[in-house]
């Protein structure tokens, strides 16, 4: 009997793990302006360890200025549609259904989401330093072309396809 009672409690408390990502996805689409800040701030963080140039981030406009005092300078913005926010939201909330739905698996689906959503971050990080190596390697106008169009968007496709299938096959398996 007392099983029977700690079962409904334990399936409960797995639901309520729901409510805080279902809320985390919406402070994500609320707060995104601060959340493109903190990835500008990583992204300058990495530049300024990876590049002799100059780097300086402005925060209040997602934007980071590198190559400073060299004869490529350019500020890349963190547009709204560039944020790695809105690839991560799907995954919080395609966790919350699955737990809500089937509580026990509520340690992998959250393992996963962990996993899934540092590929997303890491794979958005890395277009953006695609992007700088590119204009400072081909020039600003033909850097951001390629960078920006094409080899951008294949790092973010392939990155987030590969997230995607991580995520999946470690939730369910």
């Amino acid at each position: 009997m007392a099983q029977a009672h700690s079962l409904p409690v334990a399936r409960s408390s797995t639901k309520l793990i729901a409510v805080p990502l279902v809320a985390l996805a919406v402070a994500l689409v609320i707060g995104n302006r601060l959340y493109r800040t903190a990835e500008m701030a990583l992204a300058s963080g990495i530049l300024r360890m990876i590049t002799s140039s100059g780097v300086y981030l402005v925060p209040e406009r997602q934007t980071v200025y590198f190559g400073l005092g060299s004869g490529t300078a350019f500020g890349l913005r963190m547009s709204p549609e560039c944020t790695s926010a809105f690839l991560v939201l799907p995954l919080l909330l395609v966790s919350a259904v699955m737990i809500a739905l089937r509580g026990r698996i509520a340690g992998r689906v959250l393992a996963a989401l962990a996993v899934a959503s540092a590929v997303v971050i890491a794979v958005n990080q890395l277009r953006v330093l695609t992007l700088v190596g590119l204009i400072d390697w081909l020039g600003t106008d033909q850097g951001y072309y390629w960078g920006h169009t094409f080899l951008g968007s294949m790092v973010s496709v392939v990155g987030g396809a590969a997230a995607l299938v991580l995520f999946v096959w470690q939730a369910t398996r």
